[in-house]
């Protein structure tokens, strides 16, 4: 239920609602090229600092053993930055910017702790299912505010709303409650995992661990031990590498494909509907995939889905046309959702569970740093030729190197050398 609570942002903030107001409103004052760019150095900048922090606060969080504690932390970071969302008005593209970064942190800073769940209450035989059912879950919450939103944007009358404008601006408002509502059935049934110290998975007395030191600096002591012992885990640390390649094209597609779609001169109704298209189509698809990656593995699976992303990339060069964005919309659906939750599964199955937290924080931080570079590109191709065309086609080289590199990726390999351990 909590991929249902956070997809909400997801669909509406990220990819469907705010990168088009940014472009139209927000920055309104701008060139449509120059607000793309600025919206690209928007997600850098959040990105870097979620990104730095991320395996210092898996690390704590292990720590402590309050995995739920930080992420109703940064639940409450990115609700009350997308409540405060409604006073944008044109020209506002700095304070849309500012607001956005503290959402984009509470975002990705909650689904840290999130994702360390899934290892403690699902056993490996279902991990794959488990995460592509999450997903589709996320994709049917945040599809079915994304409609509501959709119809308070171009029906406004409907809802006693004054405009289109604050149609968009109260869509933000509806968000955060989403988003803060349904985040409570995870806080208050999933329970906090108990601390494992040790590979052999002995529970210690949390008060005890409590006692021994300041946490910030027990968090970088086992900063600095998981980065001596990562030469252990080598499937793990080629699967990071390879999602931090192939992330970044996901990721880049996501926030980038609306107010690019805009600058091209496509409307508001047709980027957004078909935003919410790929809400829904992805629904089935996740569910599709988390099917496959049983019968062929979900390093084959995802492999699959990369072939496709590089052909969005090239297909999107060319875009031009309203039914263009749909067509690549749906091409999108079919894969977004397998990908990611194959992914966050195949991570699951190789990582040593006593430290999921901290290991997580470095899988945000591959993802995190994917969102560095792929926007920042965007914006940097963008500004210097004076059309995003050729930065979305950039794209279609992460998806072959990420691509190139998960083929060498061992999973069976990394998962025995782990029950090893354990026993």
């Amino acid at each position: 239920m909590y991929d249902w609570a956070n997809s909400a942002f997801a669909a509406t903030i990220m990819a469907a609602v705010l990168p088009s107001f940014y472009s139209s409103v927000a920055g309104a004052n701008l060139e449509k090229t120059i607000a793309s760019s600025y919206w690209g150095y928007t997600n850098t900048i959040a990105m870097l600092i979620i990104a730095f922090s991320a395996p210092i606060l898996g690390a704590i969080a292990d720590y402590l053993g309050r995995k739920k504690v930080f992420l109703s932390w940064f639940v409450c970071i990115g609700v009350l930055a997308t409540a405060l969302m409604v006073l944008i008005s044109k020209g506002d593209w700095l304070l849309a910017s500012t607001l956005y970064i503290f959402g984009r942190i509470g975002f990705a800073g909650a689904n840290i702790f999130y994702n360390s769940l899934l290892p403690h209450i699902v056993d490996k035989d279902r991990i794959d299912r488990v995460s592509a059912l999450g997903y589709a879950y996320g994709y049917l919450g945040g599809g079915l505010l994304l409609t509501i939103n959709l119809l308070m944007i171009m029906k406004p009358a409907l809802f006693g709303i004054f405009s289109s404008e604050w149609g968009v601006r109260l869509s933000f408002i509806t968000v955060a409650v989403w988003w803060a509502l349904f985040s409570f059935p995870l806080l208050s049934n999933v329970p906090e995992p108990k601390m494992l110290e040790g590979q052999g998975g002995r529970v210690k007395n949390q008060e005890s661990l409590k006692k021994i030191g300041n946490p910030i600096k027990t968090g970088f002591s086992r900063l600095r031990s998981t980065l001596r012992e990562i030469k252990q885990y080598r499937e793990l640390v080629k699967f990071l590498l390879a999602y931090w390649l192939y992330n970044d094209g996901i990721g880049t597609i996501i926030i980038m494909a609306v107010i690019f779609g805009a600058e091209i001169g496509i409307g508001q109704s047709h980027l957004i509907s078909a935003i919410l298209l790929v809400q829904f189509v992805a629904i089935p698809f996740s569910l599709i995939f988390g099917r496959l990656a049983e019968r062929i593995g979900a390093k084959n699976s995802i492999l699959i889905a990369l072939f496709t992303y590089g052909l969005i990339t090239v297909l999107g060069y060319f875009m031009t046309e309203a039914i263009h964005f749909w067509v690549l919309a749906f091409m999108v659906a079919t894969v977004q959702g397998g990908a990611q939750a194959l992914s966050r599964s195949m991570y699951s199955s190789m990582l040593p569970k006593e430290k999921s937290a901290e290991f997580f924080g470095f899988y945000d931080v591959s993802s995190k740093f994917a969102g560095i570079i792929g926007p920042a590109v965007f914006g940097i191709v963008g500004q210097i030729t004076g059309s995003s065309r050729y930065g979305i086609l950039a794209l279609i080289l992460f998806f072959a190197a990420g691509g190139l590199l998960l083929i060498t990726v061992k999973q069976e390999k990394a998962s025995s050398s782990l029950l090893s351990a354990d026993y």
